[in-house]
């Protein structure tokens, strides 16, 4: 009775705050208006209305965008995880060997994207391979942290173990670090998740380019903002959030969908 009653506080409380929010938000809109005119007011802060009937204005050249920026996110986002956890593998199969590479690592991680994003675009041009590549820079270094991170952090004891047992180095790795390192590879990959998509609209505004007059959710950014098409505007915003909350949500799902039957930080929260 009790998880019953949790579960449905879980739905109806973010329902309410958001209505809340809402009301306020239409009070605000309608004040403005009262005071600089309605036509001010539609520029500077749409009422919620305006935004969907935007959002339904425009809802081919939305969908569009959001396929091709959702493309680019899980390109680089596959990228990013299959890179991220072979270059771990390697910088956890000895001390000297992480030692070497992982400070370059962290130089590539702290150069800044919009000093990378120029190079990027002389060098694969505009539109998608630009686009992609940002993409992974911004979810490369979550997935090499965490896993790496598991992989060398393996229990001791378990370790002597499979010493003891004349366990070869590739059953130690394959049966013993991988398996132990899997919930910090998962922790990585749900993070390169949330920035993927993040990725991929910054990937936009500084490398989108438009194919048959419409471009990527940040592209469209841009032409909205020069034509002060504000409610437009704010309708990007939603379908960008819109598309986090999706990808996101498929991360989360396999990271359950793995862990669901051995692992107790899975376990619990599902017992709860």
């Amino acid at each position: 009775m009790a998880s019953t009653t949790n579960k449905l506080k879980s739905v109806l409380l973010p329902i309410a705050s958001g209505s809340i929010l809402l009301g306020i938000w239409y009070i605000i809109s309608y004040c403005y208006g009262q005071s600089v005119g309605y036509d001010v007011q539609r520029i500077i802060i749409p009422f919620p209305h305006q935004i969907t009937d935007a959002l339904w204005t425009e809802r081919n050249a939305l969908w569009l965008s959001t396929k091709q920026t959702a493309l680019a996110a899980l390109i680089g986002f596959i990228a990013a995880v299959s890179v991220g956890y072979a270059l771990s593998m390697l910088l956890s199969s000895a001390v000297w060997v992480k030692k070497a590479l992982y400070p370059w690592v962290l130089v590539l991680q702290m150069t800044p994207v919009v000093v990378l994003a120029p190079i990027f675009v002389l060098w694969m041009g505009q539109g998608l391979p630009s686009i992609t590549a940002i993409t992974f820079m911004i979810g490369f270094f979550p997935v090499v942290a965490n896993t790496t991170m598991g992989l060398v952090s393996t229990d001791r004891n378990l370790l002597d173990l499979f010493e003891m047992s004349n366990a070869t180095k590739t059953q130690e790795i394959l049966y013993l670090r991988v398996p132990f390192a899997m919930p910090y590879f998962l922790t990585g990959m749900k993070i390169a998740g949330t920035l993927a998509p993040i990725g991929a609209i910054a990937g936009d505004l500084f490398a989108g380019s438009s194919q048959g007059g419409v471009g990527g959710i940040g592209y469209m950014v841009i032409l909205y903002n020069s034509q002060l098409k504000i409610p437009e505007l704010f309708a990007t915003a939603l379908v960008a959030c819109m598309l986090g909350f999706v990808f996101v949500g498929c991360v989360n799902w396999l990271h359950w969908f793995l862990l669901k039957n051995w692992h107790e930080s899975v376990r619990k929260v599902d017992n709860t």
